[in-house]
Order: C-alpha cells, then sequence, then structure tokens
C-alpha cells in the first residue's frame, strides 16, 4: 500500500504538469471550400498589425506559422491562395482553492486523531492567478476575401524573461492550432 501512494505521487505530478502546459485546441471552417485547392500563403498584414501583442511575440508567432506551413507543403507567394491572420485575446485567471484537512467531531462522521470537535484542523485557502490567452489563426481564401477556417488555442502563458521558454511555448500553441488544417485530414483520423 505504502509502494502505491510513493507512485501516485509523482504520477499525479505529472499529470498535473502537463495538464498546465497543454493548449486546448479548437477549429471551425467553410464546408464549401476546397482545401485542396490551397497550395500557396500570404500574410494579411492589415488584420496581424491590429493583434494586441508586442511587436517581438507577432515575430514569433510568424514565424511559427511560416515553419507550420512549409511542413504542410505550402510555399509564400506574392499572388497566394490564402492569406493568414492572426489575433490574441488574454484573460487573467484566479483559482482558489480551500484545502481544509483534518475536520473532526461533530462536523462529519468518523475518527480523526489529530482534530477535536468542530472546526479544528490545518489546512486554509490558497489562490493562484496565471494568464490564460488566445491565439486565433485565420485563413482567408484571397480570391473571394471569405474566411474558410479558423483555429484557435488556449492555454496558460507564463510572464518569463526566458525568451527560449516563451519561443517555446509559442511553437506549441502554433503547432497544435495548426494540426487541425486541413479539416479533412482532422475528420479522416
Amino acid at each position: 500500500m505504502k509502494n502505491i501512494k510513493l507512485l501516485g505521487l509523482p504520477l499525479l505530478l505529472l499529470v498535473f504538469i502537463t495538464s498546465c502546459s497543454s493548449v486546448s485546441v479548437l477549429s471551425d471552417y467553410d464546408q464549401k471550400a476546397d482545401f485542396n485547392g490551397y497550395k500557396s500563403y500570404a500574410f494579411y498584414k492589415t488584420g496581424i498589425d491590429k493583434a494586441q501583442i508586442s511587436d517581438l511575440d507577432k515575430k514569433r508567432i510568424l514565424r511559427a506559422i511560416e515553419t507550420e506551413m512549409s511542413t504542410r507543403g505550402f510555399v509564400k507567394s506574392e499572388n497566394p491562395d490564402l492569406l493568414v491572420s492572426i489575433f490574441t485575446k488574454e484573460q487573467e485567471r484566479v483559482d482558489v482553492y480551500n484545502n481544509n484537512y483534518g475536520w473532526g467531531g461533530a462536523w462529519g462522521w468518523g475518527y480523526n486523531p489529530w482534530a477535536w470537535g468542530p472546526g479544528f484542523g490545518w489546512g486554509g485557502t490558497s489562490v493562484s492567478a496565471s494568464t490564460q490567452g488566445s491565439l486565433y489563426i485565420d485563413l482567408i481564401d484571397n480570391k473571394t476575401n471569405e474566411l474558410v477556417w479558423q483555429g484557435k488555442g488556449v492555454g496558460t502563458l507564463s510572464n518569463t524573461s526566458n525568451i527560449a521558454k516563451k519561443e517555446e511555448r509559442i511553437k506549441e500553441f502554433v503547432s497544435q492550432i495548426l494540426e487541425q488544417y486541413p479539416p479533412n485530414a482532422v475528420a479522416m483520423k
């Protein structure tokens, strides 16, 4: 039994760490669009300029998009099939945890050797705050000027001065969002 408890703690920690680092991804698309016809892209400067993030983070996002589009066989073009735009949202998230361990006596059933009577025990309330960010990647048909695909990634952002970690997190967001494109390939999985 003691071995199970010792194995459970690292497993719980691993689940907690991976859940904190994951990106929740959604996508939507125009069912009438012919995604097989799209072979080239360019960035939609007007839309990108409106994104409310630093210019350095915009550059990081655009480089990550270039890498992902290239791995999917797309080429950058002056006369593209698709225009790529981004926008972002961020929201402060506050979590409150009430950790009441050891309540005993008249407030519950069972025996607790560390507490006597109602309301005695240890624990307390802890509060944690984090920033939850959303990155939207829009793909717009250049001929019709209509949105044909949108991917959204939501995850926790860490305000870090470590540029390498920030760059890696941005790549993770973009990669997981664009895994959903093209929609026909996602439906086949």
